[in-house]
């Protein structure tokens, strides 16, 4: 789409400057002045078509947060003794590499001194070419996991746009001078707000939840001056994240956000669609043809996240360690209200049952009238479990789409955080323990699910260069697959160090941030 728009634009410039000429030609002024000659306007017209410009990765998961890039891949085989350029030491953070040109830029937090700051780094050897301290009063705080430079910044080459909850917005130019700044209250929220800007047209997008304020901004890229503010009606809670990033369909914002996904006018802010969901808003949606794809997650969402509970015969017969026939305090299992079997490496996966909850009398012991009561109640309460799934929402949709326009791709093996990716006819999606699912997009029928072989908790988004799909696990290995109806395994690489920011391709070198660093991979 993007070709094909830079070659209208092309052929348009290069008709106009002959008409221009032509008419130039036949004017009075014309005498003794030479028309600028139509290969300089070819000249430029072709800088448009620039590859440079065409493999930037300027956002979130590169171009509209799609995650595909449009060069060649990397190699299949890396790590740290094998095909690596080189890697710069930073201090923390889960924000993704944003790459325009000859710079990628970073957020870290130096821990020690409790400091965000934005960096820029020259991409041919790593080398740190300025840092830009953001003045904060306060750190934001959020999950175990999160880390208050996890929002990944935006650059359209001429500025780089990047967004911290314990700040607000700040931008700079390519050489580090700031440009502007905008203010916001410190963030709140359980699991910290790692949303991340985007830049398209003079706009600058940010879609912020939290307790504080919860709202869908543009301001304009230059001055950093309010365009258009949407407060959002749903009451941000506990379990909300609304990390997602906004992506543009034509003259539509898309955002997954609290409990919906919506889609709005990209010039004054009016909403023109809303899909009610249950979902945590984490994941960024991407388009595929007329439809936009989501992962919807929520924690009870299907029922490998809620564990069933044994009856009391059973779970007497496996704890009452006394053989009295019923259960104390410290013969009570661990069981699960909702629970990320495949991601135990994380800390807080889960929402253990307390023994008080079910001690109705509190003697501190439980009877079976207890269990079956507690029982009871948990078998009501799992009826009203909202299914969560891979959505399909048609892009031109008005007004609130009934459920019944709503498709869905799949219902069970859905990803908390990472993105789905499409490829060709199919959507891919990968879970918690490397768990890989392909769908057919039109027909929503699912080809294969695999193990990646990358176990334990997933935060990074698979990424896809030519025929080839990355998939990235908390731990730091990185599996490379072969696309195709059921993708196959052709390496899986150990990096070393921990990986919860999603990788960035340009050019054929992979570009990965660590906790502990940036590495480009390449030949």
């Amino acid at each position: 789409m993007r070709s094909t728009t830079t070659c209208i634009m092309v052929w348009r410039m290069i008709a106009q400057r002959r008409n221009r000429q032509a008419a130039f030609a036949l004017s009075p002024h014309a005498r003794g002045i030479s028309p600028i000659p139509l290969f300089a306007t070819i000249l430029v017209a072709l800088s448009l078509l620039s590859p440079t410009l065409s493999a930037d990765w300027p956002q979130f998961r590169g171009p509209n947060g799609s995650g595909v890039a449009t060069g060649g891949p990397p190699p299949v085989d890396f790590g740290p003794n094998k095909n690596r350029l080189w890697r710069t030491p930073l201090a923390s953070g889960h924000s993704s590499p944003c790459i325009v040109g000859d710079s990628i830029f970073v957020t870290v937090l130096d821990q020690e001194s409790e400091s965000l700051s934005v960096i820029c780094i020259a991409r041919r050897d790593g080398t740190i070419r300025w840092r830009r301290d953001v003045p904060t009063t306060e750190i934001e705080t959020g999950h175990p996991s999160f880390n208050p430079a996890s929002s990944t910044p935006a650059s359209d080459g001429q500025r780089v746009v990047a967004y911290f909850g314990s700040f607000g917005l700040v931008c700079f130019d390519m050489h580090g001078k700031e440009l502007w700044q905008r203010k916001m209250p410190l963030a709140k929220s359980y699991a910290g707000n790692a949303a991340s800007p985007i830049i398209t047209g003079d706009q600058v997008i940010l879609y912020r939840g939290n307790y504080v304020d919860h709202y869908l901004l543009a301001v304009d890229k230059r001055t950093g001056a309010e365009l258009w503010n949407v407060p959002q009606e749903e009451k941000f809670t506990t379990d909300m994240s609304c990390t997602g990033m906004p992506i543009v369909a034509d003259n539509k914002l898309i955002i997954h956000s609290a409990r919906s996904v919506q889609a709005f006018d990209l010039a004054t802010g009016n909403r023109l669609w809303l899909a009610n969901c249950k979902t945590t808003a984490t994941s960024t949606p991407i388009l595929v043809g007329d439809e936009v794809v989501v992962a919807t997650w929520n924690q009870t969402g299907e029922e490998s996240l809620t564990p069933t509970y044994p009856d009391f015969d059973e779970l007497v017969q496996q704890n009452d360690k006394n053989g009295d026939q019923t259960i104390t305090v410290d013969e009570f299992p661990k069981l699960m209200v909702f629970h990320r079997s495949e991601g135990t490496d994380a800390p807080q996966n889960g929402f253990p049952l307390r023994f008080a909850m079910v001690d109705s009398d509190d003697d501190k012991t439980l009877s079976r009238d207890e269990w079956s009561v507690w029982r009871k109640k948990d078998n009501q309460r799992r009826k009203t479990y909202v299914p969560h799934g891979l959505i399909a929402i048609d892009v031109n949709s008005h007004g609130t789409i009934p459920p019944s326009e709503i498709r869905y791709l799949a219902r069970d093996g859905i990803p908390e955080v990472p993105s789905p990716i499409h490829h060709g006819e199919h959507v891919y999606f990968v879970k918690n323990g490397g768990i890989l699912t392909t769908v057919n997009h039109q027909t929503g029928q699912r080809i294969s699910r695999i193990r990646t072989k990358g176990r334990g908790t997933h935060y990074a988004s698979p990424i896809i260069a030519g025929d080839l799909l990355f998939c990235t696990a908390g731990d730091g290995t990185m599996t490379v697959l072969q696309l195709g109806p059921t993708p196959k395994v052709l390496a899986v690489n150990k990096i070393g160090e921990r990986i919860y920011a999603t990788p960035a391709i340009v050019d054929g070198t992979l570009y990965v941030r660590t906790h502990k660093s940036l590495m480009a991979f390449g030949l």
